[in-house]
């Protein structure tokens, strides 16, 4: 088998500003882990996540906490039919940006995620701007599916800059 090419931070970016569908992570401020689904959008090297300002994570989720997020990328074809290939995946940690709601700094990052929210929802949400730092952790980006069936071969660690 002939060695894969190198995957780059700017091959997984590519890929975010696709994907939509991703598990975000935190601590409570009691300290217990918790976890969620969200939409976001990528753009410019960020993620942007809208939320209601009433929900619970933006009563315990503040700037400056660390959250981790877990992309789940879809890859298509036949292969993940017949053999059990576990979904492709990009995660990462990073520092997170609360923009509240009807904010000057959430208005324009509300433009990023419009195609993804509910119309009464646009311009009542508020905004976690999350900033990679240290690696992604890839598994089954930039490589064929049958090279998922093989960790080694499908995991990478990219540096996010």
């Amino acid at each position: 088998m002939c060695p894969m090419p190198e995957l780059t931070a700017a091959d997984v970016w590519r890929v975010l500003e696709k994907s939509t569908v991703a598990v975000l992570g935190h601590v409570t401020l009691a300290g217990a882990p918790r976890t969620s689904g969200i939409v976001y959008a990528a753009h410019d090297r960020r993620a942007y996540i809208a939320i209601d300002p009433q929900s619970w994570k933006a009563r315990q989720i503040a700037t400056g906490d660390q959250v981790s997020m877990t992309v789940l990328v879809h890859r298509g074809g036949v292969l993940p039919l017949l053999f059990p290939i576990p979904p492709a995946t990009i995660t990462f940690h990073g520092a997170v940006a609360v923009h509240p709601a009807g904010s000057a700094q959430a208005q324009p990052l509300l433009a990023h995620l419009k195609r993804l929210l509910p119309p009464d929802r646009r311009d009542s949400s508020t905004i976690l701007e999350v900033t990679p730092r240290g690696h992604f952790l890839t598994y089954g980006i930039g490589v064929p599916l049958r090279a998922m069936r093989d960790p080694e071969s499908a995991r990478a660690r990219v540096p996010v800059s």
